[in-house]
């Protein structure tokens, strides 16, 4: 099982130890640091400026998000980063959900996200395999466009620039719904999982996963920190499912909410909800019950974390992303971790 650094995004402004906790975990054998994007920063900016401070470890969206740009604008930044990098570059991406394709991006978002994802995923392949110019005729994607407001004189193209490499980036998907992770391992390399528990893996996904081709890839992210007290040590890990569970998204709507329902946490995901709706955010962190965020994450004494890293170890699990800002459980976990 490789290790991996997920960075995140940024809040009010650049976190100034990313880099160098980028450039700390290349040092002790990381396989990966990993960018993502919210409604702020961008996944790519950072990622490049990583890439030109960094020498081997490689370059990770988790994720981009595909109403942020078109199929071929996000193929155009994989193709343009992976060359500057040296063909590091792993492209994951996610359809993210209607408060931010909707709030923040300003369009529909689709009603067969299915369909959306898979079409979405076929064009940037076309890009990335340059075989030919892009053609597809899709219910969410044209290439060339063909709608009742378009001039009729699209021409189908191929890109200008050619692959660096013959393996292509990789391209992982987020996804969450048992539909949706299906599809993952027929469309995709590899998969970018939400909130993944050793203990629940095989009953959620195992027959999924069973039909991923070989050299799939499952890079769930866990929060970890090497720490003497766990209840304190959680305390992060609770604040991160609260505001998750209880503010993104709809009351109608909201994948993180029906992801924890679906891993046995219904009434507890309800209550988080309910808390957070009505401002009472610290109530709503208490509520996230101490068994579920110590499942989900690696808290705790040096000791305990090396013991319950083996499960993790045991399933399908390639590449673990670590999620710390702290350097010294970045080490023990690449010295436990063998």
């Amino acid at each position: 099982m490789r290790l991996g650094l997920a960075l995140g995004y940024w809040g009010r402004r650049p976190d100034p130890r990313h880099l160098e906790l980028a450039r700390h975990a290349e040092q002790l054998g990381y396989h990966s640091v990993w960018t993502a994007e919210s409604w702020g920063s961008d996944a790519f900016t950072p990622l490049t400026w990583i890439a030109a401070r960094t020498r081997r470890i490689r370059l990770g969206t988790a994720v981009a998000q595909m109403a942020a740009r078109t199929p071929t604008a996000t193929a155009m930044h994989a193709l343009t980063l992976d060359h500057l990098s040296g063909g590091r570059l792993l492209l994951g991406l996610g359809l993210s959900g209607p408060q931010v394709v909707e709030g923040w991006y300003g369009r529909p978002f689709p009603a067969s996200p299915l369909t959306a994802t898979r079409e979405y995923v076929d064009v940037v392949r076309q890009v990335l395999h340059r075989q030919g110019p892009v053609v597809l005729n899709g219910r969410f994607h044209q290439h060339p466009y063909q709608g009742p407001d378009g001039t009729g004189l699209g021409k189908p193209l191929r890109s200008i620039t050619h692959p660096l490499r013959r393996g292509l980036p990789p391209v992982l998907l987020g996804a969450e719904g048992p539909k949706n992770v299906a599809q993952t391992t027929r469309i995709a390399d590899g998969w970018l999982p939400l909130y993944w528990s050793p203990t629940r893996a095989a009953a959620l996904y195992g027959n999924a996963l069973a039909a991923a081709p070989a050299g799939f890839m499952v890079a769930p992210m866990v929060r970890a920190q090497v720490c003497a007290d766990v209840a304190e040590g959680l305390l992060p890990v609770k604040a991160m499912l609260a505001f998750y569970v209880g503010g993104m998204g709809h009351a109608s709507r909201n994948f993180h909410a029906e992801l924890m329902a679906r891993m046995g946490f219904e009434e507890a995901a309800r209550r988080i909800r309910e808390l957070f709706a009505e401002g009472r955010r610290a109530e709503a962190v208490t509520a996230v019950p101490d068994a579920f965020a110590d499942e989900i994450s690696l808290v705790g004494p040096r000791e305990r974390i090396a013991e319950r890293l083996e499960s993790w170890r045991r399933g399908p699990v390639t590449d673990l992303l670590v999620v710390t800002p702290d350097r010294g459980t970045l080490r023990a976990l690449a010295e436990v971790n063998g």
